[in-house]
């Protein structure tokens, strides 16, 4: 993988593939193309009746690309339960990239100054492929993901790529299909137009709330 710049990782999603390293100290990259594949299909999000009046109380500030490199950092590090991490030094390289380009975008949750979750993917056409997320404050990860995806569903995106399905993202709706569906989708989202910002950056959770449940 000698070489491997951020065009050749756009050529890659383009073609329905993503990079992971083995460990976080190995400088090594390789391409992951899953038989199945995890996506968050936008039109159908259900938002936990719980994790909804969190949302509505804005418990906390939720701002958009204002730390992307700090939310790549925190998801590379290792945490109780997670030693080791996929996010290497040239990956993170690569995704800072992207975000310069204004083709990657984070979602970060704050409180009183500090950086308490967030996540962060990619953005291509009108597709979004989500790479990670952390949290060191319960549902603070899941506050930036409902933000997300009200953000994709008033931006007209076609595709939320979660790659893998986890017990986080079940209690969302997400499901896993095959490879070949996937690439379906993706044909269709590839060269739609969409737009990550026409989302207010100021919105309450009571406009992310109203957002996603707005039929599509």
């Amino acid at each position: 993988m000698d070489a491997f710049t951020v065009d050749d990782l756009i050529r890659c999603y383009e073609r329905g593939v993503f990079p992971m390293a083995d460990a976080r100290h190995d400088e090594s990259i390789f391409l992951i193309d899953p038989e199945r594949r995890g996506v968050l299909p936008l039109d159908s999000v259900h938002m936990p009746r719980r994790l909804a009046r969190t949302v509505r109380s804005d418990i906390f500030q939720v701002r958009i690309d204002s730390a992307f490199n700090a939310v790549v950092e925190a998801c590379a590090t290792s945490r109780p339960g997670r030693l080791e991490t996929w996010i290497n030094a040239p990956i993170q390289q690569l995704y800072g990239e992207l975000f310069a380009r204004g083709l990657a975008h984070s979602v970060e949750c704050w409180r009183d100054g500090q950086m308490v979750g967030g996540l962060y993917g990619v953005s291509l056409g009108a597709a979004f492929f989500g790479e990670s997320m952390f949290s060191t404050e319960r549902d603070a990860s899941k506050v930036a993901l409902a933000h997300l995806v009200a953000r994709l569903k008033v931006g007209d995106y076609r595709l939320l790529d979660t790659q893998f399905i986890t017990d986080h993202l079940l209690q969302f709706g997400a499901v896993e299909i095959s490879r070949a569906d996937y690439r379906r989708r993706l044909v269709k989202a590839w060269p739609a137009q969409a737009d990550f910002y026409r989302f207010s950056a100021g919105a309450t959770g009571a406009d992310v709330l109203q957002a996603i449940n707005q039929a599509s």
